[in-house]
């Protein structure tokens, strides 16, 4: 089973993620916002469904803080 770690920020807030959402735009079946707009896993690990490996990788990759990481 593919993960997708988001981290959280050094203090443990929202520093990691920013809120712009790339994540959820380009890999919206595996990443999700909250309501203010960050992503909704910070500090969490998110299984990704089998198929949607690369959209996560994908997701990870447009991510301008580089706060995801894929574990195979």
């Amino acid at each position: 089973m593919v993960k997708a770690h988001i981290a959280l920020g050094i203090d443990g807030g929202q520093q990691g993620c920013t809120g712009h959402g790339r994540c959820a735009v380009m890999a919206g079946d595996v990443y999700e916002l909250d309501d203010d707009g960050y992503n909704l896993h910070r500090g969490s690990y998110v299984e990704v469904p089998p198929g949607l490996e690369e959209s996560a990788r994908y997701g990870a990759k447009v991510c301008p803080e580089r706060i995801i990481t894929i574990e195979e």
